[in-house]
């Protein structure tokens, strides 16, 4: 860091403005004065770091002139906006924060509990077979019953495409897939469909024509 001669120079106050809370402040220096002399005068006063500082002067970012010749003119009343760089963070908090690691939580991974002939098919289809993640999760996200059944289902399709009954076959797959995914209702627990209760009794806070007309003949709207 150069030395701040002042032999020959005269002394002016400056108004310095740091970016953020803190108010404005002066400060006597003299001038002309190099740019790495100021710095370090301004973040002796500010108590500033002075490596982190960067320092605007009539909307120009000031830069450290290696050859020291250049100097900076500076008058009484001149204004110095002070802006103080952030620390980076550590180098293995930087090394976590990359893209990839919120690409590898979108990724399909293998519950905790998975067997370890699952884990093992699972490492030679991603990374020696090179599958896509979509066949990945089709693959490993149905039980070993469901896929049966999708195996019974592509057997049992030329035999119902033989006897012309295709289009019958496609129709009860999907009415067999609805009524599998309907779920189960606990004894005495209500649907959310009035016509499976008993009585046609309605959950709570369920919105029809009746409601509506029975808030209307009361004022409610």
């Amino acid at each position: 860091m150069a030395e701040i001669e002042v032999e020959n120079r005269k002394f002016v106050t400056i108004i310095i403005k740091t970016i953020g809370p803190s108010l404005p402040s002066r400060l006597s220096i003299p001038s002309p004065i190099q740019v790495c002399a100021l710095r370090k005068l301004v973040a002796i006063n500010g108590q500033l770091p002075s490596e982190n500082l960067r320092l605007i002067w009539r909307g120009n970012v000031l830069q450290d002139d290696d050859s020291g010749d250049e100097l900076l003119q500076l008058k009484d009343g001149d204004s110095l906006i002070v802006a103080v760089k952030p620390k980076p963070p550590p180098k293995h908090v930087r090394d976590g924060l990359g893209d990839d690691d919120d690409e590898d939580d979108l990724k399909f991974q293998l519950p905790r509990s998975t067997s370890r002939w699952k884990r093992r098919l699972y490492l030679m289809l991603k990374h020696k077979l090179k599958l896509p993640e979509m066949i990945l999760v089709a693959v490993f996200s149905l039980s070993l019953k469901m896929w049966a059944v999708v195996v019974m289902w592509f057997v049992l399709a030329p035999v119902a495409q033989r006897f012309e009954l295709g289009p019958l076959y496609i129709l009860g797959t999907g009415f067999g897939i609805i009524f599998y995914n309907l779920g189960h209702r606990k004894p005495g627990e209500a649907s959310a469909y009035s016509i499976f209760n008993e009585d046609f009794r309605e959950l709570p806070g369920t919105l029809n024509a009746d409601r509506l007309d029975r808030d209307i003949r009361a004022g409610q709207f």
